[in-house]
């Protein structure tokens, strides 16, 4: 069902919106998206609670942790003294920002869980307009719109909405770091108030997820020394240069250097482990020590594979296995634009969307965590980005090549469903 609604939703609008001014079309596209994900927060915050007897997905681990840590704070505040909060963190950066920003959203809202939401929600839809509004610039307005309506209709992104994780806050951080960035680099008449947002959004991501704070920042280093003279001329550059080296200095001398140290040194260490436990635990799959950097690098842009054998103590990823295969599918598409892209030597002319997809994809299929579908996340809107691009660049002579892309895409599917069982001992 869920594939089902995306791809002819996706052509109907795509259609039918196009007539639209671009006012309107914005309009539309943010309370659509809005009405979509409003209405999965209440119907999921009622199922959960029917299934689970709290709000909370199946089996959660992060989302009550952070409910009771921003409960926590939120009576801090209420009491006028967060240093014990201070003392807990002990000057820990990474996965400290969604907690406290959830504490004192707590603290306003009677630690409401409905209205935390319900706020995703609006998230979700104004990160659509941010889409719309990158991919406008970069590749027009016919793009621009399949991208926002993709990313409108996406059912990964529309999940997360309803389950009380940070991904929903981190994405709409990550995009609007993207487009600020973007917006910077291809404006002529730049000053402070230009430079500022993205890079005070690249600081906000360390708060969030250590890696993303690192690509964004490489990325915008990546732009600014490949990026053509006729995008950014060099007394543009010279003065980014001088601003991101002073923001990256000022990270790089405390704490946060140490936990970029950390993940770095113990990537390969945390991989083996992963896979090691995954083997190990009860109903785990003894082949899954075998899946590496190696295996998923390839790859990366096409997994993770929706399952369609039933496995035990996995309800979550039943729910995006849709959403999964919607990704295998636009896949194609996306190594479609990138062979354009390629081939018509413009690389250049994306360097920033294309250096912090690629620098975290590839950062994330070296970690311990290149098969699991959240942490792909962030690299979504991108992705579906050229998705958008790579169908608007379709001919009939591709038309045959995406008939055997999906025959490759079932096999795959077969083969890990397969593996799936075998290393269970189910086949």
């Amino acid at each position: 069902m869920e594939v089902l609604c995306f791809f002819y939703f996706s052509n109907q609008l795509t259609r039918s919106w196009i007539r639209y001014s671009e006012k309107r079309f914005v309009k539309k596209l943010f309370m659509t998206a809005l009405i979509i994900r409003v209405a999965w927060v209440l119907f999921s915050y009622f199922f959960y609670n029917y299934m689970n007897g709290s709000p909370f997905e199946f089996d959660a681990g992060d989302s009550a942790g952070y409910n009771s840590e921003a409960s926590w704070l939120a009576g801090m505040i209420h009491n006028g003294n967060i240093l014990p909060y201070f003392e807990y963190i002990k000057g820990r950066y990474s996965d400290m920002g969604y907690p406290f920003y959830l504490g004192w959203q707590y603290s306003i809202t009677d630690k409401s869980i409905i209205i935390a939401r319900l706020l995703k929600a609006l998230y979700g839809a104004f990160t659509c307009v941010l889409i719309y509004k990158l991919t406008n610039r970069n590749f027009g307005d016919g793009v621009g719109r399949m991208a926002a309506i993709f990313c409108m209709l996406m059912p990964n992104l529309i999940l997360y909405t309803g389950l009380h994780v940070k991904e929903t806050e981190m994405l709409l951080l990550t995009v609007a770091f993207v487009e600020r960035a973007d917006a910077m680099f291809r404006n002529k008449n730049f000053n402070f108030a230009e430079i500022a947002p993205p890079v005070a959004l690249a600081g906000l991501l360390f708060f969030f997820r250590t890696v993303l704070g690192v690509t964004a920042f490489l990325a915008m280093f990546t732009t600014l020394l490949f990026t053509s003279t006729k995008i950014i001329g060099f007394g543009k550059r010279v003065i980014l240069i001088f601003w991101i080296l002073a923001v990256v200095g000022y990270f790089v001398g405390g704490t946060i250097s140490t936990e970029i140290e950390s993940v770095w040194a113990s990537r390969a260490k945390n991989q083996e482990m992963s896979m090691k436990m995954r083997a190990t635990e009860v109903n785990g799959n003894k082949y899954a020590k075998y899946a590496t950097g190696l295996v998923f690098a390839p790859i990366i842009f096409v997994i993770p594979f929706p399952t369609i054998v039933e496995t035990p103590n996995q309800e979550n990823q039943k729910i995006i296995n849709g959403g999964n295969y919607v990704k295998n599918i636009l896949a194609f598409f996306m190594v479609l634009a990138l062979f354009w892209v390629i081939r018509n030597k413009k690389w250049r002319d994306y360097l920033l969307i294309g250096s912090f997809t690629f620098g975290y994809l590839i950062i994330i299929s070296l970690s311990a965590f290149g098969q699991a579908e959240r942490f792909h996340l962030p690299a979504l809107p991108f992705e579906l980005i050229m998705a958008a691009f790579g169908i608007s660049l379709v001919t009939n002579k591709d038309k045959k090549y995406f008939r055997w892309w999906m025959v490759l895409i079932f096999v795959a599917i077969v083969a890990w469903s397969w593996f799936k069982l075998a290393g269970r001992g189910m086949a």
